[in-house]
């Protein structure tokens, strides 16, 4: 039924589930169109009757509740006015909801994805859910309610705005799924009203997200009336659900449900609805993790994740959040030795080993360094480096293992070429310090002048070594893998041998130092020709292992060199 033909005072029936898989009528009477309430979107107003919504209002779990007039489908439930006293919603025209295109899946960089924000601090967290406002009332997209079986309490409180910003509302132990796998269901009986469940990810810990079937034409399937998380082309298993339970709440209701077989997957999440194909399988990526928190206490995790590259990484980084809150202490001394393991499709395998200490956000600190690898490699575009399977170990001792950079000294002030600088490094822990020699020799036929060499920590070095290369797009997947194994480990100390010259990037290598034409041509294709000017161009690095403990500081001594 096209918008131009509603008419306030219409009368029309909408589908749903209030209990089990039944599919119920209720009552829905047309109270009139807000045209344009969107970018060329309408919004019709109904006032819903009938069932439980008198006593709940409009619930989660209602999104994409088909309403018919006079026999044709009308649109789906998709907005609620938030504390309202009546159920009145905001229904999409279904016309929208097949017109609508998927935007195009583009690779992201820093600026737009949630765990590199965290990490390079380049941005703040999208409002994604749309909305209309009039004085306090205001008509936005229904929360879409995601459901944590396996997650800690804390978890979710620490993660829910960010949830929230993505139009989220999370939920803790009522996801269906488990540690054993969903059956594979042929979906010949899913009709318009039904219940779904995307599952982004399932076994010991599980989350599904919740909504309606608005229409099912053939394998298609149309659903939610508005967006999922707004990803476009995706690939999101879902599996039909069951309402366990119905809760009336002042601020928004909600239906509790529980995911029952595998349908199909979506593959089309966009601004007015999702769109799904039924017996279609979504690809997942097995994950492995545990945590061992020593005298033979080990916890561990078997479960499998959407292979998505918005989703994956900010679901595994809550994965080893909650894994390391249910078992281990968050707040005081505390210490995690990570390892991780990416096995890639095409691109073999990367591994990783950092320890994070603190007595404050050291489990944050812990999951992130697990995303960011995951995050970069995904987001970066290539499909040959969709991981394959992830393995993570977490080793956790409730004490500080420490390390602060406290001095280096050169053994000599100045030096000429073949000759040798002897180093000093002391490292500063409470109550001890740890002294660590090292040798540079000077290559024959180093220019004369200042030769620097700075000590620092896993981050100021690979900070320096690859922040031009995280913000420019790599243009093969070996220049991903090569950057990833170079990113050193925050158990090291690492000496940066450099000059004051300008220095390049390319394919993943540096360039110190180039000839001036060459320069210009380097930094004009970089988009920073006063990179031309300014560097810091590096000779060598000395990495100072085996120091089995978090390293931070930095520290730099200068020595002349003669000709």
């Amino acid at each position: 039924m096209p918008v131009r033909d509603v008419r306030a005072g219409m009368k029309g029936t909408g589908l749903t589930v209030f209990s089990g898989t039944k599919v119920e009528p209720f009552d829905v009477e047309i109270l009139g169109v807000l045209e344009n309430a969107g970018p060329r979107q309408a919004v019709i107003l109904g006032r819903l009757n009938g069932g439980p919504l008198a006593h709940t209002g409009v619930l989660q779990g209602m999104s994409g509740s088909p309403v018919y007039v006079n026999g044709k489908l009308l649109g789906a439930v998709a907005l609620a006015f938030t504390l309202s006293k009546d159920p009145i919603a905001g229904i999409r025209p279904f016309e929208e909801m097949t017109e609508a295109k998927a935007p195009a899946r583009a690779p992201l960089r820093a600026a737009g994805n949630p765990v590199l924000c965290e990490a390079f601090q380049t941005c703040a967290a999208p409002e994604l859910a749309a909305s209309f406002q009039w004085g306090d009332a205001k008509l936005r997209e229904i929360s879409t309610p995601i459901s944590f079986s396996g997650f800690t309490e804390h978890t979710l409180d620490v993660f829910a705005p960010r949830l929230r910003s993505l139009g989220l509302e999370p939920r803790q132990g009522v996801a269906g799924g488990g540690a054993a796998r969903l059956p594979q269901g042929n979906g010949r009986n899913l009709r318009p009203g039904a219940m779904i469940s995307v599952q982004l990810a399932s076994g010991d810990i599980s989350i599904g997200a919740d909504g309606t079937v608005t229409e099912v034409d053939g394998n298609k399937v149309y659903a939610f009336g508005h967006r999922f998380v707004s990803l476009g082309d995706v690939d999101l298993p879902f599996a039909g659900s069951e309402v366990i339970a119905l809760l009336p709440n002042l601020s928004t209701s909600f239906k509790i449900s529980s995911a029952r077989e595998l349908l199909g997957t979506i593959t089309h999440d966009y601004s007015t609805a999702v769109r799904g194909e039924l017996g279609r399988k979504a690809r997942t990526i097995p994950v492995s993790l545990s945590v061992d928190g020593g005298a033979g206490r080990v916890s561990r995790y078997e479960f499998e994740t959407v292979a998505d590259s918005t989703m994956t990484p900010f679901l595994l980084q809550m994965a080893v959040f909650s894994a390391i809150d249910a078992t281990e202490r968050t707040i005081g001394a505390t210490s995690f030795a990570v390892r991780q393991a990416i096995e890639f499709e095409k691109a073999g395998l990367v591994e990783s080993a950092n320890i994070f200490s603190g007595e404050f956000n050291v489990p944050q600190m812990a999951a992130q360094s697990v995303a960011i690898p995951v995050a970069y490699a995904m987001q970066s575009g290539f499909p040959e480096l969709r991981p394959k399977r992830l393995k993570i170990g977490i080793a956790a001792t409730e004490r500080k293992n420490q390390l602060t950079i406290e001095e280096l000294t050169a053994g000599r002030r100045t030096a000429r070429p073949g000759e040798t600088v002897p180093l000093t490094l002391v490292l500063a822990a409470e109550g001890k310090r740890i002294t660590r020699q090292a040798r540079y020799t000077i290559p024959i036929g180093a220019p004369a002048g200042p030769l620097n060499f700075t000590v620092a920590d896993a981050l100021v070095t690979n900070f320096n070594e690859f922040r031009q290369a995280v913000m420019v797009p790599a243009r093969t997947p070996d220049q991903i893998v090569t950057l990833l194994k170079g990113l050193r480990g925050n158990a090291n100390a690492y000496i940066r041998v450099w000059r004051a010259d300008a220095s390049y990037q390319s394919g993943g290598g540096d360039f110190p130092a180039p000839p001036p034409s060459i320069g210009l041509l380097m930094s004009r294709s970089q988009g920073n020709p006063a990179a031309a000017t300014a560097g810091n161009a590096k000779v060598a690095e000395i990495a100072i292992g085996n120091l089995d403990a978090m390293v931070s500081g930095t520290r730099t001594v200068t020595v002349e060199v003669k000709e």
